[in-house]
């Protein structure tokens, strides 16, 4: 369920995100650029914004685990087990890390590609 409310957010940023660079990429395509170059421009963009998010929120989560959590079970006076503490591994920080960067690439795709379709006529018109 998390995975699929991360997906929307990055799907609603990236969709806002083309729509403010419209002209910008009108201006491109006049020039020469082609559809395929500004979907590749595009996506590889919002692919650097998915790695920069992966990086800082990975490390922000764990201190934040590691900030919470112990204070919640003494809250509590509970102990828990380590099964729940011990929680980071690196094959799953890694998939959360690339998880991150495919949900970024695959939000941008649509827009991305919905955006290089659009004529130079129309993206000018529009402004």
């Amino acid at each position: 369920m998390l995975a699929v409310v991360a997906s929307l957010g990055v799907f609603n940023i990236v969709v806002l995100n083309t729509r403010d660079r419209r002209r910008g990429l009108g201006m491109l395509k006049s020039i020469g650029m082609t559809p395929r170059q500004v979907t590749v421009m595009t996506v590889t963009s919002m692919a650097v914004l998915g790695a920069l998010g992966s990086l800082l929120g990975i490390p922000l989560g764990i201190v934040g685990h590691h900030l919470v959590v112990p204070r919640m079970a003494d809250a509590v006076d509970v102990t828990l087990p380590s099964y729940m503490t011990d929680v980071w591994h690196a094959p799953a920080l890694t998939g959360l890390a690339l998880a991150g960067l495919g949900i970024a690439v695959l939000g941008a795709f649509v827009p991305a590609r919905r955006e290089a379709r659009l004529t130079i006529a129309e993206v000018l018109h529009n402004e």
